[in-house]
């Protein structure tokens, strides 16, 4: 294994304190489930594992580096992402007060996936983030560097996927037992929204 034990250890233990850290992608998969269920937020869940996924490459290829030198290129991405999130939390607001069940049926899993892969990747934090965590643990001298850099990246994935499941069967099934009706729906709705809102200010607004 070009990955020494006590340094996958040590790794596996930094990215699942990293992962149960409250952060943008859970704050997304709890924004998805509340409004259409534990379908949908693993669906979301699977989403940004795919847009790691591709970070994972981005960063293989050098392309943190390129974004960390180019400012401007950095903060296109991230605010076309904050747009995309504004635009998903004017589309809920826009939906009629319905019933939870409902909003599931019309909410699509395939749609969730979507925009939990562009949600993150417009995140151009992440690939920069997963740039400065995973090297230090490479060691070019076991052969293989990329090899081992997809082992780290995929167990971040991973760990960060599983622990984005329990938060959608938690918050999907919270949602299940309260959304009965109409009104409590809205009230699902509007949550919903302002986590989406709040989580694009938190991507225009923060620093590399």
């Amino acid at each position: 294994m070009p990955i020494e034990w006590s340094d996958l250890l040590i790794f596996i233990a930094a990215a699942l304190t990293l992962n149960l850290t409250p952060g943008n992608d859970m704050m997304f998969v709890l924004g998805q489930s509340i409004k259409g269920g534990t379908r949908v937020g693993i669906a979301a869940s699977l989403g940004i594992a795919t847009g790691l996924l591709v970070h994972l490459a981005l960063v293989a290829a050098g392309v943190a580096v390129i974004l960390a030198e180019h400012p401007a290129v950095f903060d296109a991405i991230r605010y076309a992402g904050s747009a995309y999130l504004v635009w998903m939390a004017i589309k809920i607001l826009r939906q009629p007060a319905v019933g939870l069940d409902a909003n599931a049926k019309q909410r699509n899993s395939f749609a969730a996936w979507r925009d939990g892969v562009l949600v993150n990747v417009f995140n151009p934090k992440i690939v920069i983030f997963m740039f400065a965590l995973l090297p230090p643990f490479i060691r070019p001298e076991n052969g293989m560097p990329l090899l081992q850099l997809f082992i780290l990246g995929m167990v971040f994935n991973v760990g960060g996927t599983l622990i984005n499941f329990a938060v959608a069967i938690f918050s999907g099934g919270l949602g299940r037992l309260l959304a009965r009706d109409a009104r409590a729906a809205l009230w699902f709705a509007r949550t919903s929204a302002a986590l989406f809102l709040i989580l694009a200010a938190r991507i225009a607004l923060e620093r590399k």
